[in-house]
């Protein structure tokens, strides 16, 4: 008997990666965790994003799409080397996903910190997308933040162009800031125009804008339904309130 040809096709079979994990839509998350973000108002927005998706109709419209599951992963991000995964990919498909991915969010510390590096942030959730063993055909970073500086790292309209050539789609969560101190925020400027000019793009790319209030939980809901059912969004507003919760890690000050 030959063995040797068997043996031989065995080990290449071995060899081979294992199938990716198909799913209708890979989700980055990426919040701003940027200078003029308060450590309470990274919880906050933590909190928002774990309430929205546990939402029994944020569940459903995972359960709508034609995988019934959808992957996802949570990023803060800073300066140009500071974006930190706080989630890692996590596929959903139903209540109890939802819940494990809602609760590792509210656990770590604040791990990101430093001046805006949009660019950066945008390459970094480009290769978390291009690197995992997930196969979703539809591709979207949801990025946040509360301005569309760029203060070092790669540019944001090099690393943007980079990121739609791959085929995946920037969405923007524009979180209105009129409490930052000078030099951060838009300066009381159109910071949707901001996403729509510099940021966002690809097929039915959209903009919410929402403010850290009671109500963000509701705009990002909002955001979800509509990034998993690949509908395209009509603006979306949360009026701004004041916050009061415990705080993460005591802040760190900006290089």
């Amino acid at each position: 008997m030959r063995l040797a040809p068997l043996l031989a096709l065995v080990a290449s079979l071995a060899a081979l990666p294992a199938a990716a994990q198909e799913v209708d839509l890979e989700l980055v998350l990426m919040a701003d965790a940027s200078g003029s973000i308060s450590n309470e108002e990274i919880l906050f927005q933590r909190q928002g994003y774990a309430q929205a998706l546990t939402d029994p109709e944020v569940l459903a419209a995972i359960a709508g799409t034609a995988y019934g599951s959808i992957a996802v992963t949570y990023v803060e991000w800073g300066q140009f080397d500071s974006q930190e995964v706080v989630v890692p990919w996590t596929v959903i498909a139903g209540e109890s996903e939802a819940a494990g991915f809602a609760a590792a969010l509210m656990e770590p510390p604040r791990i990101a910190f430093g001046r805006n590096a949009i660019g950066a942030a945008l390459l970094f959730g480009k290769a978390l997308i291009e690197e995992n063993d997930i196969r979703g055909w539809r591709r979207i970073i949801d990025f946040s933040a509360d301005s569309t500086g760029n203060f070092n790292g790669p540019s944001t309209d090099e690393a943007r162009a980079e990121v739609l050539a791959a085929g995946i789609t920037i969405n923007g969560l524009a979180i209105a800031c009129r409490g930052c101190s000078a030099g951060w925020g838009d300066g009381g400027g159109d910071i949707e125009a901001g996403f729509r000019d510099r940021i966002i793009g690809g097929p039915g790319a959209f903009v919410v804008t929402a403010e850290l209030a009671p109500a963000f939980a509701a705009a990002v809901k909002r955001k979800l339904i509509l990034e998993i059912s690949g509908l395209h969004g009509l603006p979306v507003v949360a009026a701004r309130q004041p916050f009061a919760g415990a705080p993460l890690a005591a802040p760190r000050p900006d290089n």
